[in-house]
């Protein structure tokens, strides 16, 4: 059994899942690959394809899409194409407020917009925000401001000029509760791990495997109802609102980190669940 598993380089940032992975994967009879999605030549062939760690499409999104779509149309490719296009663009946090599922209060404030963030501040009834580029990855880019500082103004600015961006108020509860990321692999949650606070060129920081509570698990299985049958892989990251209640923070479907090392079951069913599809 062949498999490639897209990845890019140089990588932004270490991918602790892969060696891990390739190891679960070769141990299972499965040969696989990794290869720079960006790569054209190596993408000639019909070789089924996992993306894991193709963090630098942000920069490339046009390219990026085109690559999803192409691959597709040659080869089975997890998660699918049309599942990760709708991924693409955090604006997805305002559907699943539109479907009634707990969501963290979010703005998408289009490229060249000339709101002001005390505006868009006042409308969320905050004056704490935290800024991230709609279409992002890691911390890239990611600040938490506080309304009113000339500063803060013109890093939203700065920003916003080119490129989306979204607004959103800062949960203290990140600090001591911590932004939980629940992993889900081949139809079921398997672990979480509590992540840090985390904005621009800091490092990420998590803990250990964690239980998942039967709040964020219902959280959690709302966001991904939609998708959850066609899904290898996902990630839910929740926190809790002001009132205390779990919300959305984002939905990883393209290429989340899994915190494998973390949750060895978790490696096995991946590696399982991969090892069916290419029985196919």
């Amino acid at each position: 059994m062949q498999l490639r598993i897209a990845t890019c380089r140089p990588l932004p940032e270490p991918d602790v899942d892969e060696g891990p992975l390739l190891e679960a994967l070769a141990a299972a009879g499965i040969d696989a690959q990794c290869c720079p999605w960006h790569d054209a030549e190596l993408w000639l062939s019909q070789t089924p394809t996992i993306v894991r760690s193709t963090w630098d499409y942000i920069h490339r999104l046009d390219e990026f899409r085109t690559w999803m779509t192409q691959v597709a149309a040659s080869t089975s490719l997890w998660n699918p194409a049309v599942i990760m296009q709708e991924n693409l663009h955090k604006r997805y946090l305002l559907d699943l407020a539109a479907r009634g599922i707990p969501t963290v209060p979010t703005r998408c404030v289009e490229r060249g917009s000339r709101q002001q963030l005390l505006e868009i501040a006042r409308g969320l009834g905050t004056t704490r925000v935290v800024i991230k580029p709609a279409v992002g990855a890691g911390s890239f880019e990611t600040h938490r401001l506080d309304v009113g500082h000339p500063e803060s103004e013109q890093i939203f600015r700065r920003l916003v000029d080119v490129r989306d961006m979204l607004v959103q108020p800062y949960l203290p509860s990140v600090e001591d509760h911590g932004e939980r990321a629940l992993v889900w692999i081949d139809g079921a949650f398997t672990h979480a791990v509590r992540k840090s606070p985390r904005f621009a060129a800091d490092a990420e920081q998590v803990s250990e495997a964690l239980d998942i509570s039967a709040e964020e698990r219902a959280v959690g299985e709302a966001a991904l109802a939609r998708w959850n049958r066609q899904l290898l892989y996902a990630r839910v990251d929740v926190a809790p609102d002001l009132e205390g209640r779990a919300v959305v923070m984002e939905l990883e479907l393209i290429e989340p980190s899994l915190f494998l090392l973390q949750y060895p079951p978790a490696l096995e069913r991946l590696v399982a669940g991969i090892r069916t599809r290419l029985a196919k």
